[in-house]
């Protein structure tokens, strides 16, 4: 089945200090949603208020993207850490988009939790529920990014907290639609056209090719590109022009 649109977002605001992450500035003005580090995995606060400014500037829509604690790790370490503290962790990070949001007069669209915060809540309910507790407790309408069939969608679903499906252009898949983990070799896609012929595939036909060959349903309302991918811009050009050529509009609806 085929869609008339699609939202297309990226994970931006991840440098900090005198540490350059991306290349934003490019990035922004081709995507229709942004999802901006909060400080713990990536940002600080003056990146978080220019790239939100940036966001205001080419009228693209602004999520929280909130992680573990890991700077080191660029949040894509696993942390166990009790479900209260994590809740607030979350909550934080959150809020302190939200001030800079506030003072552009940018409203802040939806939440999507960062690397292993988010891996880690396919299959965990307690770190699930953090993220939806938290997201809940700040503004029980604000929509969260989810995995298709992950706990997250799940837990999310069930507390009545809106959700919107994310599929991933530049990572490949498990058969439970899981992404393959990045320590395993062909997690990562960086070859443009072959992101764009997956990220058709699932738009138009609703499937994807798992890492195992095997051919899985999969839906969706916004497709990631990952900002740290080495092509990011080439890629989303490439998306972007073939979305357009099957008469496909890249814009956040929900």
């Amino acid at each position: 089945m085929s869609r008339k649109q699609i939202d297309l977002n990226c994970d931006l605001g991840e440098s900090f200090g005198v540490y350059k992450m991306g290349h934003d500035e490019e990035v922004i003005q081709l995507v229709s949603s942004i999802n901006v580090a909060c400080g713990f995995h990536g940002g600080d606060p003056d990146v978080m208020d220019k790239t939100v400014a940036m966001a205001k500037e080419f009228n693209v829509g602004v999520g929280a993207h909130p992680s573990y604690p890991d700077r080191l790790g660029f949040g894509r370490w696993n942390m166990d850490i009790p479900q209260e503290t994590l809740t607030n962790i979350i909550i934080y990070q959150i809020g302190a988009l939200d001030a800079f949001c506030q003072k552009h007069n940018v409203k802040l669209q939806h939440v999507k939790p960062h690397g292993n915060l988010n891996n880690m809540a396919d299959k965990s309910e307690t770190i699930a529920s953090s993220i939806v507790e938290a997201v809940h407790a700040l503004n029980p309408e604000l929509p969260i990014f989810v995995k298709p069939h992950s706990e997250l969608e799940r837990v999310a679903v069930e507390k009545e907290q809106p959700v919107v499906l994310e599929l991933f252009a530049d990572r490949s898949y498990q058969n439970d639609l899981s992404l393959v983990p990045r320590t395993e070799h062909g997690a990562v896609i960086t070859e443009p056209e072959v992101a764009a012929d997956q990220v058709l595939r699932m738009v138009l036909d609703e499937q994807i090719t798992t890492i195992s060959g095997d051919e899985i349903d999969i839906s969706g309302e916004t497709i990631c590109v990952h900002g740290d991918t080495p092509t990011a811009v080439h890629m989303i050009k490439v998306i972007k022009e073939k979305l357009a050529a099957n008469q496909i509009e890249v814009r956040f609806d929900k």
